[in-house]
């Protein structure tokens, strides 16, 4: 009301109103356009040729246009009645209608969800309605269930769906389908990838002494080719421990074929571990200590040393693109093959030479220079076309910011495990939340965008490049990605790895999800849920390089049979009845806890004004690192004087630590002193929020060299890691350590942490300048 009497007496009181008028002149060469804005009052027209408004030419003797038309005649007087009562009313609306406005302008939720993870926030009513928190709980509760996810899973069953066969379509064109009909905003990523396959027409083999020669059937993708001849060398796990206690028993490496049990790491990494060495080839098996898969079962998988495809590395596999022909520094240069189970246990019970070092259970020999072998590899490299399918629910505040759930589509057989529990609960988290929003008035903030991806055998493949191919953007607006390949891989514990930001988003979906009727926190966190339920995000994870390589906060769980690994992945023995026999056949009650525990992350970042983040998380990973390589530095300088001398100081590396320290408390104080009755002022703070895990990618590293560029989290010479293993190898006397190439890498790493302290802070003016 008060508007609406100020634009009445201003109309009454001939007080001007300013209007703007833009005069666009644009030359036909497109280097000379303007534009001219000119501001007079609502009384006031230009008149003659000069355009000179009446009220600043003071030789005007026109009468003011209301003037020259309205007389003070009984008609005239009647329309400025009518036009007075008009006016009046429109005012009345106008301030009626801005009034209420304020009333649902948005509103920033109490501050103390973001700094107390045990509080639950208030949330108020903003642009969209905010349904209240515990009645999203108990609505997806309701959607999504086992009953209803158990025909999904058999509806996307498949015997073979490997990238980017007619299996792989199919399924793709079914999700594709799916969220169609959810209503949902879709489109499809195709990319040309390059990936090797066994060959069609000839075989990978070996030969042993004088034994018959052996054709598996198995294969590792990315493997070098040709042909070697050395001595065999029992090398465990070929885990980078097992491989010291060979040196330590003073065994010569070099030249040698290395047979190493499947399991522990990632194939790639076995592989890695052992050109370090100088071995020729890599045999990998499953020992019937850790596999009860048959003798006669054939493994599948690939050795790259990242994730992508390798001959793009840093790039996307698009279509008719101008990239030059690299490689990945990750693709291994020596010869890697699966064999079976009897297949190695044959070899192993001919071997001579030393004993196994203590604790290597195994009763056979490490073999000595007469245990001969033949290795041949003739894998092929194809171009096969994927395609990454994507739906997405738009969000109805900040619809450009999302979080990314994904789940691998492909698989080496079967892959109940691998990816069709994976697709099925992606596929009805879709549909329960589309269905949420369409009959239960649920809205949410932000959009969610659900992934189906291809080549995820490879190594992340299609994840990877449609990363690549969108890093700039996503970089800004993902939130956090959620992945949901291997969720049930057993019952007797839940596991759960990912950025440290999210510990208090996985601690509160682990209070507030049940399996049984008890929570997964009462069930699994017991005493001490970080130790329980947490363990590291390994590199063969979907989700790693969505925080290594994009720094995009990700999340990755699973319900697992303990100690041991699910002994049927990269097998064709991956199916639903293999499952049912280590879940006791529940398998959909465990996925639908799973997907739950997915969806109650993902609706908490899309449903809260502010980010659960724990920025604290990284203060602590920072300090304990800072602290190891400040006492690493004084034992080399003790050591090494020559190679550290006493004036390299840890001093700058603690004072970014120190401001990353600040930096983030500050942000807290920010959130509780601020008046966050603008929901712009969440936007920033947000934003403030997820520039920290973007900022942990190093900036001075290659993609292509280090493509997993997170300096706490990553891998690499650049990270904080990296320069402690450095400094143990120049403590050593290792030939290969680089005191020139240690200080460079050191100098670097404290600048990128102090750029992300920076980034944290906020406006320039409020940067920490102790460094």
């Amino acid at each position: 009301m008060d508007q609406a009497r100020t634009t009445i007496s201003k109309i009454f009181n001939g007080e001007p109103h300013s209007y703007t008028r833009f005069n666009l002149t644009q030359n036909m060469e497109g280097d000379n356009s303007q534009v001219e804005m000119k501001l007079s009052s609502d009384m006031d027209e230009e008149v003659g040729e000069n355009g000179v408004g009446g009220h600043l030419n003071h030789n005007n003797k026109r009468k003011p246009y209301m003037v020259q038309n309205f007389g003070r005649t009984p008609k005239n007087l009647c329309f400025m009645a009518a036009a007075t009562f008009l006016i009046f009313i429109i005012g009345y609306l106008i301030g009626y209608l801005v009034h209420r406005n304020k009333e649902l302008a948005p509103v920033c939720a109490s501050s103390s969800a973001f700094i107390s993870e045990d509080s639950v926030p208030v949330h108020e009513t903003g642009a969209a309605p905010i349904m209240d928190w515990d009645d999203v709980k108990k609505l997806l509760a309701q959607k999504f269930t086992a009953a209803k996810l158990d025909p999904v899973l058999s509806d996307f069953s498949m015997p073979n769906h490997r990238a980017g066969s007619s299996g792989d379509e199919f399924l793709g064109n079914k999700v594709l389908e799916k969220f169609k009909s959810y209503s949902m905003k879709t489109w499809t990523d195709e990319h040309f990838v390059k990936v090797q396959d066994p060959p069609a027409s000839a075989y990978n083999r070996f030969t042993f002494k004088n034994d018959p020669e052996e054709h598996p059937s198995g294969f590792l993708s990315y493997s070098a080719t040709g042909r070697v001849t050395g001595a065999v060398l029992y090398a465990y796990y070929g885990r980078e421990s097992d491989l010291r206690s060979l040196r330590d028993k003073n065994v010569d490496m070099n030249g040698r074929v290395m047979l190493v049990r499947a399991g522990k790491i990632s194939f790639a990494e076995k592989v890695a571990n052992a050109a370090k060495m100088n071995a020729s080839a890599v045999l990998i098996y499953p020992d019937p200590t850790d596999y009860s898969i048959g003798g006669d079962t054939p493994l599948f998988g690939h050795v790259h040393m990242g994730s992508g495809d390798p001959y793009t590395p840093g790039f996307p596999s698009f279509n008719h693109t101008q990239f030059p022909p690299v490689q990945s520094s990750g693709l291994p240069k020596i010869l890697a093959q699966t064999i079976t189970q009897n297949m190695g246990m044959n070899i192993l019970r001919k071997l001579g030479g030393q004993n196994l070092p203590n604790g290597w259970d195994s009763f056979n020999k490490l073999g000595d220079e007469n245990d001969s072998i033949v290795v041949e590899v003739n894998n092929v490299l194809t171009e096969k076309k994927i395609y990454n399918i994507f739906g997405v629910i738009k969000g109805f505040v900040d619809a450009d910011r999302y979080v990314v759930i994904g789940a691998q589509r492909d698989a080496w057989g079967p892959g109940f495990a691998a990816s069709t529990v994976g697709t099925s609960v992606l596929v009805e988290l879709a549909r329960s939340i589309s269905d949420m929003m369409k009959h239960d008035g649920f809205k949410l903030r932000r959009s969610i965008v659900f992934a189906s991806w291809s080549a995820g055998e490879y190594g992340s493949v299609g994840a990877t490049e449609w990363l690549e191919g969108y890093l700039t953007s996503l970089g800004m607006k993902a939130y956090t990605y959620i992945n949901l390949d291997g969720i049930v891989t057993g019952r007797k514990e839940f596991k759960v790895a990912g950025s440290p930001l999210m510990n208090s988003l996985i601690k509160n979906a682990l209070n507030e999800v049940k399996i049984n009727d008890v929570t997964l926190y009462s069930q699994f966190g017991r005493s001490n849920w970080e130790s329980n339920v947490l363990e590291p995000l390994k590199l063969d994870n979907a989700a790693y390089p969505f925080l290594a390589v994009s720094g995009i906060p990700s999340v990755s769980f699973r319900f697992t049979s303990g100690n041991s690994d699910y002994q049927y992945f990269g097998t064709m023995l991956d199916t639903r009845e293999r499952l049912n026999s280590v879940t006791a056949s529940q398998v959909p009650q465990l996925a639908e806890s799973a997907g739950r525990f997915a969806g109650h992350i993902a609706l908490k970042l899309v449903h809260d004004h502010l980010l659960w983040m724990d920025l604290t998380k990284y203060d602590n990973i920072i300090r304990t690192q800072v602290a190891q390589i400040n006492s690493k530095v004084k034992g080399v300088q003790r050591m090494q004087p020559k190679l550290l001398p006493s004036d390299l100081t840890v001093q700058w590396l603690i004072s970014a630590s120190g401001s990353y320290s600040r930096a983030s408390r500050t942000l807290t104080a920010d959130i509780t002193n601020s008046d966050l009755e603008d929901i712009e002022m969440c936007r920033v703070i947000n934003d403030r929020i997820m520039s920290v895990e973007r900022n942990f990618l190093s900036p001075y590293v290659s993609p292509r060299e280090n493509p997993f560029r997170h300096i706490l989290l990553g891998s690499g010479p650049h990270t904080l890691k990296g320069l402690a293993n450095h400094l143990d190898a120049l403590k050593t006397g290792n030939p290969e350590a680089d005191a020139t190439q240690f200080r460079n890498q050191f100098a670097l790493a404290t600048w990128t942490i102090q750029g992300s302290a920076n980034s944290l802070a906020g406006d320039i003016w409020s940067l920490d300048n102790e460094i």
